[in-house]
Protein backbone atom coordinates (compact mmCIF):
# COMPACT_ATOMS: atom_id res chain seq x y z
CA UNK A 1 0.00 0.00 0.00
CA UNK A 2 1.60 3.30 -0.98
CA UNK A 3 2.60 5.95 1.74
CA UNK A 4 -0.18 8.57 2.71
CA UNK A 5 1.00 11.95 0.70
CA UNK A 6 2.23 14.31 3.49
CA UNK A 7 -0.29 17.06 4.38
CA UNK A 8 0.37 20.98 2.74
CA UNK A 9 2.79 22.96 5.07
CA UNK A 10 2.86 26.15 5.37
CA UNK A 11 5.53 27.47 3.30
CA UNK A 12 3.83 25.08 0.48
CA UNK A 13 0.51 27.12 0.88
CA UNK A 14 2.75 30.42 0.27
CA UNK A 15 3.89 29.21 -2.29
CA UNK A 16 0.99 28.31 -4.16
CA UNK A 17 -0.84 30.81 -3.14
CA UNK A 18 1.97 33.54 -4.16
CA UNK A 19 2.19 32.05 -7.28
CA UNK A 20 -1.64 32.44 -8.46
CA UNK A 21 -1.62 35.95 -7.20
CA UNK A 22 -1.52 38.35 -9.96
CA UNK A 23 1.25 40.52 -11.05
CA UNK A 24 2.32 43.74 -11.76
CA UNK A 25 3.13 43.92 -15.90
CA UNK A 26 4.27 47.66 -17.41
CA UNK A 27 4.60 47.49 -21.09
CA UNK A 28 5.65 50.06 -23.59
CA UNK A 29 6.10 49.88 -27.67
CA UNK A 30 8.26 52.35 -29.62
CA UNK A 31 8.92 52.55 -33.00
CA UNK A 32 12.48 52.23 -33.47
CA UNK A 33 15.43 51.27 -30.71
CA UNK A 34 15.91 54.70 -30.01
CA UNK A 35 12.82 56.21 -29.98
CA UNK A 36 10.16 57.04 -27.65
CA UNK A 37 7.16 55.07 -26.82
CA UNK A 38 4.24 55.50 -28.20
CA UNK A 39 1.57 57.77 -26.52
CA UNK A 40 -1.47 56.29 -27.82
CA UNK A 41 -3.26 54.24 -30.45
CA UNK A 42 -2.41 51.17 -29.63
CA UNK A 43 -3.68 47.88 -28.80
CA UNK A 44 -2.25 45.10 -26.51
CA UNK A 45 -3.42 41.84 -26.49
CA UNK A 46 -2.15 39.39 -24.28
CA UNK A 47 -2.55 35.16 -24.82
CA UNK A 48 -2.54 32.22 -22.91
CA UNK A 49 0.09 30.04 -24.44
CA UNK A 50 -1.73 26.70 -23.99
CA UNK A 51 -4.33 26.40 -26.72
CA UNK A 52 -8.05 25.72 -25.55
CA UNK A 53 -10.56 23.46 -26.56
CA UNK A 54 -10.74 25.05 -30.22
CA UNK A 55 -6.90 24.72 -30.39
CA UNK A 56 -6.70 28.72 -29.98
CA UNK A 57 -4.63 30.48 -27.57
CA UNK A 58 -7.31 32.31 -25.08
CA UNK A 59 -7.37 35.99 -24.47
CA UNK A 60 -6.28 36.94 -21.17
CA UNK A 61 -5.91 40.95 -21.47
CA UNK A 62 -6.77 43.48 -23.47
CA UNK A 63 -5.67 46.82 -23.14
CA UNK A 64 -5.55 50.62 -25.91
CA UNK A 65 -3.14 52.17 -23.22
CA UNK A 66 -0.19 53.56 -24.93
CA UNK A 67 2.31 51.82 -22.19
CA UNK A 68 -0.07 50.17 -19.83
CA UNK A 69 0.48 48.15 -16.94
CA UNK A 70 -1.76 45.28 -16.69
CA UNK A 71 -2.01 42.03 -13.44
CA UNK A 72 -1.48 39.06 -14.50
CA UNK A 73 -0.49 35.43 -12.39
CA UNK A 74 3.53 34.31 -12.93
CA UNK A 75 3.61 32.17 -15.99
CA UNK A 76 4.02 32.20 -19.90
CA UNK A 77 2.26 34.19 -22.56
CA UNK A 78 2.23 35.77 -26.04
CA UNK A 79 1.50 39.50 -26.63
CA UNK A 80 0.84 40.73 -29.73
CA UNK A 81 0.92 44.48 -30.21
CA UNK A 82 -0.58 46.97 -32.88
CA UNK A 83 0.22 50.26 -34.11
CA UNK A 84 -1.87 51.31 -36.94
CA UNK A 85 -0.66 48.45 -39.44
CA UNK A 86 2.25 47.84 -37.65
CA UNK A 87 2.73 44.74 -35.10
CA UNK A 88 4.48 42.02 -33.34
CA UNK A 89 4.38 39.46 -31.10
CA UNK A 90 7.00 38.46 -28.95
CA UNK A 91 6.69 35.86 -25.41
CA UNK A 92 6.44 37.28 -22.26
CA UNK A 93 7.63 35.48 -19.01
CA UNK A 94 5.54 37.01 -15.63
CA UNK A 95 7.97 36.11 -12.36
CA UNK A 96 6.15 37.17 -8.49
CA UNK A 97 7.15 40.77 -8.41
CA UNK A 98 7.09 43.78 -10.52
CA UNK A 99 7.74 42.92 -14.26
CA UNK A 100 8.97 45.72 -17.40
CA UNK A 101 8.63 44.45 -21.07
CA UNK A 102 9.34 46.84 -23.64
CA UNK A 103 8.60 46.39 -27.71
CA UNK A 104 10.39 47.73 -30.78
CA UNK A 105 8.00 47.72 -34.03
CA UNK A 106 11.17 49.04 -36.61
CA UNK A 107 8.11 50.40 -38.54
CA UNK A 108 8.03 53.13 -40.39
CA UNK A 109 5.22 55.25 -42.41
CA UNK A 110 3.61 55.40 -45.96
CA UNK A 111 1.49 58.53 -47.71
CA UNK A 112 0.57 57.69 -50.93
CA UNK A 113 -1.06 60.24 -54.08
CA UNK A 114 -1.56 59.65 -57.56
CA UNK A 115 -1.37 62.13 -60.38
CA UNK A 116 -1.95 61.27 -64.40
CA UNK A 117 1.02 61.33 -66.01
CA UNK A 118 2.45 65.36 -66.78
CA UNK A 119 1.65 66.14 -63.26
CA UNK A 120 -2.29 66.32 -63.61
CA UNK A 121 -4.43 66.34 -60.54
CA UNK A 122 -6.52 63.30 -60.12
CA UNK A 123 -9.87 64.06 -57.72
CA UNK A 124 -9.66 62.65 -54.48
CA UNK A 125 -12.77 61.27 -54.76
CA UNK A 126 -11.65 59.25 -57.61
CA UNK A 127 -8.57 57.69 -56.19
CA UNK A 128 -7.73 54.72 -54.12
CA UNK A 129 -5.06 52.37 -52.61
CA UNK A 130 -4.31 48.78 -51.81
CA UNK A 131 -1.46 47.86 -49.70
CA UNK A 132 -0.26 44.60 -50.35
CA UNK A 133 2.31 42.64 -48.71
CA UNK A 134 5.92 42.03 -51.76
CA UNK A 135 6.58 39.13 -53.84
CA UNK A 136 5.02 36.90 -56.13
CA UNK A 137 0.86 37.62 -56.91
CA UNK A 138 0.10 34.73 -55.04
CA UNK A 139 1.90 35.34 -52.34
CA UNK A 140 0.90 38.51 -51.58
CA UNK A 141 -0.90 39.49 -48.24
CA UNK A 142 -3.83 42.62 -48.23
CA UNK A 143 -2.16 45.04 -45.71
CA UNK A 144 -4.54 47.54 -46.16
CA UNK A 145 -7.49 48.32 -48.54
CA UNK A 146 -9.29 51.57 -49.81
CA UNK A 147 -6.79 54.23 -48.58
CA UNK A 148 -7.00 57.69 -49.59
CA UNK A 149 -5.05 59.91 -50.97
CA UNK A 150 -2.19 61.72 -48.41
CA UNK A 151 -3.80 58.92 -45.92
CA UNK A 152 -1.13 57.79 -43.66
CA UNK A 153 -0.49 54.69 -42.86
CA UNK A 154 2.11 52.90 -39.95
CA UNK A 155 3.83 49.58 -41.57
CA UNK A 156 6.63 47.41 -40.54
CA UNK A 157 9.99 48.42 -42.05
CA UNK A 158 10.44 46.41 -45.70
CA UNK A 159 8.76 46.42 -48.92
CA UNK A 160 5.28 46.56 -49.97
CA UNK A 161 3.44 46.08 -53.26
CA UNK A 162 1.05 48.76 -53.99
CA UNK A 163 -2.17 49.25 -56.53
CA UNK A 164 -3.70 52.87 -57.36
CA UNK A 165 -6.97 52.53 -58.90
CA UNK A 166 -8.20 55.77 -60.94
CA UNK A 167 -11.84 55.15 -61.41
CA UNK A 168 -13.57 52.22 -61.10
CA UNK A 169 -12.97 50.97 -64.65
CA UNK A 170 -9.48 49.96 -65.96
CA UNK A 171 -6.59 52.35 -64.80
CA UNK A 172 -5.11 51.11 -62.64
CA UNK A 173 -1.12 51.73 -61.57
CA UNK A 174 1.18 49.12 -59.62
CA UNK A 175 4.42 49.95 -57.56
CA UNK A 176 6.82 48.08 -55.27
CA UNK A 177 8.15 50.59 -52.54
CA UNK A 178 9.94 50.24 -49.36
CA UNK A 179 9.03 51.96 -45.91
CA UNK A 180 12.04 52.53 -43.74
CA UNK A 181 12.27 52.49 -39.92
CA UNK A 182 11.20 55.46 -38.36
CA UNK A 183 10.49 57.73 -41.60
CA UNK A 184 7.74 58.89 -43.27
CA UNK A 185 7.58 57.70 -47.04
CA UNK A 186 5.77 60.07 -49.37
CA UNK A 187 5.17 58.77 -53.27
CA UNK A 188 2.93 59.77 -55.99
CA UNK A 189 1.97 56.68 -58.40
CA UNK A 190 1.35 58.23 -62.34
CA UNK A 191 -1.64 56.96 -64.33
CA UNK A 192 -1.58 56.87 -68.19
CA UNK A 193 -5.37 57.37 -68.32
CA UNK A 194 -7.98 60.18 -68.79
CA UNK A 195 -11.44 60.99 -67.30
CA UNK A 196 -13.80 60.50 -69.95
CA UNK A 197 -17.50 61.78 -70.62
CA UNK A 198 -19.76 60.83 -72.90
CA UNK A 199 -23.11 62.54 -75.03
CA UNK A 200 -25.11 61.67 -77.97
CA UNK A 201 -26.10 64.63 -79.99
CA UNK A 202 -27.86 65.13 -83.34
CA UNK A 203 -25.17 68.03 -84.51
CA UNK A 204 -21.55 68.18 -83.15
CA UNK A 205 -21.74 70.75 -79.97
CA UNK A 206 -25.57 69.93 -79.70
CA UNK A 207 -27.91 69.03 -76.42
CA UNK A 208 -27.35 65.63 -75.10
CA UNK A 209 -29.87 63.69 -75.78
CA UNK A 210 -31.51 61.75 -72.40
CA UNK A 211 -32.75 58.15 -72.04
CA UNK A 212 -29.34 56.29 -73.55
CA UNK A 213 -27.92 53.01 -72.92
CA UNK A 214 -23.90 53.54 -73.07
CA UNK A 215 -21.34 50.55 -73.28
CA UNK A 216 -17.58 51.01 -73.75
CA UNK A 217 -15.55 48.08 -75.11
CA UNK A 218 -12.23 47.34 -75.63
CA UNK A 219 -10.97 46.76 -79.17
CA UNK A 220 -10.91 43.16 -78.61
CA UNK A 221 -15.04 43.35 -77.82
CA UNK A 222 -14.94 43.13 -73.77
CA UNK A 223 -17.45 45.61 -72.17
CA UNK A 224 -15.54 47.60 -69.70
CA UNK A 225 -18.47 50.65 -68.68
CA UNK A 226 -22.28 50.65 -69.33
CA UNK A 227 -25.02 53.14 -67.77
CA UNK A 228 -27.71 54.76 -68.78
CA UNK A 229 -28.13 58.32 -68.69
CA UNK A 230 -27.22 61.93 -71.06
CA UNK A 231 -24.00 62.53 -69.76
CA UNK A 232 -22.25 59.65 -68.45
CA UNK A 233 -18.51 59.43 -67.33
CA UNK A 234 -15.78 57.41 -66.36
CA UNK A 235 -11.97 56.75 -66.06
CA UNK A 236 -10.23 54.95 -68.96
CA UNK A 237 -6.49 53.73 -69.58
CA UNK A 238 -4.41 55.01 -72.34
CA UNK A 239 -5.71 52.79 -75.31
CA UNK A 240 -8.43 52.12 -78.38
CA UNK A 241 -12.08 51.95 -77.22
CA UNK A 242 -15.82 51.55 -79.11
CA UNK A 243 -18.45 53.15 -77.57
CA UNK A 244 -22.23 51.89 -78.01
CA UNK A 245 -24.76 54.85 -77.40
CA UNK A 246 -28.62 52.87 -77.46
CA UNK A 247 -31.60 55.33 -77.84
CA UNK A 248 -34.51 53.72 -78.45
CA UNK A 249 -34.29 50.34 -81.19
CA UNK A 250 -31.13 52.61 -82.77
CA UNK A 251 -27.52 52.11 -81.81
CA UNK A 252 -24.85 54.45 -82.50
CA UNK A 253 -21.16 54.25 -82.17
CA UNK A 254 -17.55 55.76 -82.14
CA UNK A 255 -14.69 54.53 -82.08
CA UNK A 256 -11.82 56.84 -80.12
CA UNK A 257 -8.30 56.71 -78.66
CA UNK A 258 -7.97 57.81 -75.11
CA UNK A 259 -4.36 59.50 -74.09
CA UNK A 260 -2.91 60.87 -70.91
CA UNK A 261 -4.37 64.19 -70.01
CA UNK A 262 -6.91 66.66 -68.66
CA UNK A 263 -10.88 65.42 -68.81
CA UNK A 264 -12.35 65.02 -72.62
CA UNK A 265 -15.80 64.76 -73.44
CA UNK A 266 -16.52 61.79 -76.69
CA UNK A 267 -19.84 62.99 -78.82
CA UNK A 268 -21.26 60.69 -80.68
CA UNK A 269 -23.38 61.74 -83.60
CA UNK A 270 -27.07 60.15 -84.68
CA UNK A 271 -25.41 58.57 -87.81
CA UNK A 272 -23.23 55.51 -88.14
CA UNK A 273 -19.95 55.94 -87.81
Amino acid sequence: MPAPRPAPTAATDAIAALTSVPQPVSLNVRITQDGAPIPDGVVWRIFDTQPDANGELALVAKSDVGSPTVELPPGEYVVHVAYGRAQTSEPLSVVPGANEKSFILDAGALRLNSAVTGDIAIPVGLLKFDVFTAGEETDRALVAEGLKPNDIVTLNAGTYHIVSYFGTTNAVVRADLRVEAGQLTDATLYHHASQVGFKLVSEEGGEAIADVEWTVKTTDGATIFSELGAFPSTVLAEGEYLVLAKQGSQVFNREFEVQAGSPREIEVLTTVY
